[in-house]
């Protein structure tokens, strides 16, 4: 008979190197260590809105530096030791959209409270109102130590 080992419980967490979002980062990775689960950091990326269809060169180098804006915030939330079980994506897509369909099979879903758009006095930004509304697992909402 075959034994099938369970995967190890997965936390979402959505960064786009705002100070709240690193925070989030943090959060997520002390929570794994308490659950022994694995953290999926998720940045999101989309195309600039425009006439007609930018070439494939543009959209390879926005990939790229959304990439590098999250190799930075874990950087800067952690130094020169990298978390175990810490996987990071470049995602292309709206951010409130894809971390809602991270959260499926994940254990949690965390955001921060504001990232670098909209309204700097909003308690809850939109992506993570969205994801509140939407995900199908719990969300944490960290807010920033700033704030």
């Amino acid at each position: 008979m075959d034994r099938v080992t369970p995967a190890a419980p997965r936390i979402a967490v959505g960064v786009d190197g705002s100070p709240s979002s690193e925070q989030a980062l943090r959060w997520a990775v002390a929570q794994a260590r308490l659950t022994g689960a694995t953290v999926d950091a998720v940045i999101c990326w989309l195309l600039p809105t425009m006439y007609g269809r930018a070439p494939m060169s543009v959209d390879r180098e926005l990939g790229h530096v959304a990439a590098k804006v999250l190799e930075q915030a874990v950087a800067h939330a952690f130094g020169e030791v990298r978390p175990m079980g810490l996987r990071e994506t470049a995602v292309l897509g709206n951010a409130a959209e894809v971390l809602v369909e991270r959260s499926r099979g994940a254990e949690l879903l965390v955001v921060g409270s504001r990232g670098h758009g909209g309204f700097t006095g909003a308690l809850l930004g939109s992506v993570g109102q969205y994801c509140v509304q939407h995900a199908s697992c719990p969300v944490v909402v960290i807010r920033d130590r700033a704030n």
